[in-house]
């Protein structure tokens, strides 16, 4: 747990684990690097001859002291993945470790996806009684305009990608339930707490930014995958709608908030996964926030 002015953030972990070669994850990965980071980032890579990457799939929960919010609701149990093994009909607790944090599912007020790509909507929805109906019964789920109508028109036009999939069973029962709020830029989710555009990783990817008393945070979902961003920022990922946008606004991003203070909190690092940007030479790094 941590504090960030009057707000509370726990992470709530689904799982985590190797997960692919950095090769295949950063089309432009250096040889290397995670080796060179190793000092102030750890083990980024699984023991053995498979080097995957290890990540973290995990969703953070802010009390505001006037409402309870799930950002980026993960991967999601028994839904049909099976391009990405790794997120294919799981099973999980993550119920379970929400409940550990003092949440049940009918106390989030808000869910808020930073994009709607398959690993940050799964939690979204579970099925009951053979239909995908949403986890959070009470909630409204909060999605950037632009984003929901991007996946939308592929879905429509019968895009079979992976995305599209998961748009189909976490994303449209939502909103066939009436409970999905779609919100443009500057959109504030509650009194400090803000939905910012980061364009680039997909084509309505945003950021949510906090504001408590003098103390800044910042949830950013996939603007940064891998503590590998910080030290090569050029770094864009295979998953990234556009690699140019991406990169640019990873740029801007990072040098937004390096050496600032603010609490960045992306969506997939090992923990300690909140923490401080800091300048390193020419490069950044990762300072872990106690409590993270």
């Amino acid at each position: 747990m941590i504090r960030i002015g009057d707000f509370r953030v726990d992470r709530v972990l689904e799982w985590e684990g190797p997960f692919v070669p950095p090769e295949e994850l950063f089309p432009q990965y250096p040889a290397g690097l995670a080796e060179s980071i190793r000092h102030w980032a750890g083990d980024l890579l699984e023991e053995g001859d498979q080097r995957r990457l290890r990540m973290s799939f995990h969703s953070f929960l802010l009390r505001t002291g006037r409402h309870t919010i799930l950002v980026d609701a993960c991967c999601g149990n028994g839904k049909e993945r099976a391009a990405r093994p790794q997120g294919h009909r799981l099973n999980t607790d993550y119920l379970g470790e929400l409940a550990r944090h003092g949440v049940q599912p009918e106390e989030v007020d808000f869910v808020m996806c930073t994009h709607l790509h398959w690993d940050h909507v799964g939690w979204n929805t579970r099925r009951v009684d053979g239909r995908w109906v949403p986890t959070f019964p009470n909630a409204r789920y909060v999605m950037a305009r632009r984003e929901y109508q991007h996946w939308d028109a592929r879905h429509a036009a019968g895009d079979p990608a992976l995305h599209c999939v998961a748009f189909e069973d976490s994303v449209l029962p939502v909103v066939r339930a009436e409970r999905a709020v779609l919100v443009d830029d500057g959109h504030e989710l509650d009194h400090g707490v803000t939905v910012e555009p980061c364009i680039g990783h997909t084509p309505g990817n945003v950021v949510i930014e906090l504001r408590s008393g003098t103390d800044r945070g910042v949830f950013c979902g996939d603007v940064l995958h891998s503590p590998l961003q910080l030290a090569d920022p050029s770094l864009s990922s295979r998953a990234c709608w556009d690699l140019d946008r991406s990169r640019e606004a990873r740029i801007a991003f990072i040098e937004r908030h390096a050496d600032t203070g603010s609490v960045v909190m992306p969506a997939h690092f090992l923990a300690p996964s909140a923490g401080h940007i800091v300048r390193m030479g020419g490069a950044f790094g990762f300072l872990p926030v106690a409590g993270a």
